[in-house]
Parts: C-alpha cells; structure tokens; sequence
C-alpha cells in the first residue's frame, strides 16, 4: 500500500530573520533539514513525497533540492496560496497572513491520495517517528472507512525539543489510560530552568512546571485519506466563520482537538526517544549543523 510524506514548506519563518529558513544549507554538503527528513521517511517505508511551497519559492526550492528530491523518490508539489479556497469563498485584500497548516494541507488534497504523515519543513524528526507512524498508518489503513477517523501523532520528550536560544511554544499531550490523545495544551515561553526544571506559561501567562517526561507534539502526524474530506467541511466552516479576521488561522492541531472531542477520531500517541532539532532562532543554525554532521543520507 501507498504512503505518503506531506511536507508543509510553504511558511514565512519570521522569527527565523534570514531569508529563507527552510531552504538554508545545514549538512556538510549543502543540504538542508528536508534532505535528512526525506532520507528517513524514505527508509521508514514511505512511497511519494508531496512539498507544499509557495508559488514565489518555487524556483529557488527546486534548483536547492526539488531537482534533487525528484532523482530519488517521486515528488509532487502543492501551492498554498491566500486565494486557494472553497466554493466562491475570497480572501479578504488586506490579508497577508496565511490561512495556516491546516489550510495547507488542504492546499495539497488533489495530489494527496493515500494515508500520509505531515511535517514541518524545518524540523529534523529523527528516525524513529517516521518508522512508527508508517507502522500504524499500513497496520490500520481501513479503520477509517466510514467510520472514526485512526489518527496518530508523534509524541516528542519535552526536553528533547527545546532551544538554547530562547523560549519555545510546545502542545502539551494530555492522554488517557490506553495512549489515546485527550488534548493537546498550547503552553508559551517555555525554558529549562538554572535547577533543571522546565516551565512555561498557560494562555493566562501563569507559570507552569512540565514534567521532564512530558510528551509534546511537534506537528508530526498521521492521516488516512479521508479525512482530507473532513478538512476541507472544516475549513468551510471556519471560513463562514471567521474570513472576515485577516489574522485568523485554520490550524492543523486545532481541528485534530475538535475531531477527538467531537467522537468523530482517535488520536494514537506514539513515544518517540529521539531529539528533534529545528532552527526556530536565526542562532540555532549552528547547533543544528553541529548535529546533521553524523547523520549519513
């Protein structure tokens, strides 16, 4: 069976200041974040790779690795753009911010057509992650037909995902007793702490301690096929909503949170021990580079 790497590509990176963080040389050959995730997600098992970018990137993404991509695994493109909505929805004009993750993956549903993983471009995963969430997706890859969606995410060690070069915002996984996600808990400005322990602040800016154990969600996910037909009524919805916001986003963990507490899907949350590495600050470059040297693709 058919599976498939969903790479969301096509975000600004304001905090990154450097032109394009997605497309910044890290290895110790030229390559970039994206080269080690394919890499793994290749060796995991997955089939295609499916990069969504911009249209204004599109150019510099495949002399930087698009050409490359395409000589080892098949690659297609998606384009998320403002204007990429429903029926006879528009972008308002003065909006600038794009419509967020979950709107990208929408973005890709015509060249989706299989049970796919989603990641973050500018994120290395690791190996692990990739290897459970094929796992699940080719052992339940009937489970959703006409009934809940089978969901699983990636769930990442907390100390295994900060920065040491500022706060980092982390979904907190909340669990029941059989590793099913219950919620996902937004949590701001997080830090390890000069005595070990790790904080952060809740939506009331109040301090939290995390326990040093405590599974987050990196955005790394795995879908059926269908349930890119429950995005696509959701961001209608949203739409109907909220298109009059120019800052509003159609977010990918969001609409996860409500498809779980709607009945409509499960959520497997899978453990995962490896570190993950992403330039989330212009001075993470070198701590990331220092870390892909080993990593053979």
């Amino acid at each position: 069976m058919k599976t498939q790497l969903v790479i969301m590509a096509a975000g600004i990176g304001s905090r990154f200041g450097e032109g394009i963080k997605q497309l910044t040389p890290l290895g110790p050959n030229g390559e970039i974040i994206m080269d080690y995730s394919i890499k793994a997600a290749v060796d995991a098992g997955f089939d295609e790779v499916v990069v969504i970018i911009r249209k204004d990137i599109e150019k510099d993404f495949r002399e930087i690795i698009g050409n490359r991509i395409e000589k080892k695994v098949k690659c297609q493109y998606a384009f998320q753009e403002l204007d990429m909505l429903p029926g006879d929805f528009k972008c308002p004009a003065d909006r600038k911010k794009p419509y967020g993750t979950a709107h990208a993956i929408y973005c890709a549903k015509d060249v989706i057509d299989s049970p796919f993983i989603v990641i973050n471009a500018d994120d290395y995963y690791g190996t692990e992650g990739f290897k459970k969430v094929h796992e699940h997706l080719i052992a339940h890859s009937k489970d959703s037909a006409g009934g809940k969606y089978n969901m699983c995410m990636a769930g990442y060690i907390i100390g295994n995902t900060l920065s040491e070069n500022g706060t980092v915002t982390r979904g907190i996984c909340k669990q029941d007793s059989n590793g099913f996600l219950t919620d996902v808990v937004e949590t701001y400005e997080i830090s390890k702490k000069a005595d070990g322990r790790i904080t952060g602040e809740d939506d009331n800016k109040k301090e939290v301690v995390i326990g040093e154990n405590d599974l987050v969600s990196m955005n790394m996910f795995g879908f059926p096929h269908e349930f890119i037909s429950e995005l696509e009524s959701r961001l209608i919805k949203f739409l109907e909503k909220n298109n009059s916001n120019i800052k509003s986003e159609f977010l990918l963990p969001t609409v996860v949170n409500d498809v779980i507490k709607e009945g409509k899907g499960t959520v497997q949350v899978l453990p995962v021990n490896d570190k993950w590495y992403g330039v989330t600050y212009a001075s993470d470059k070198e701590y990331v580079r220092k870390a892909l040297q080993n990593i053979k693709i």
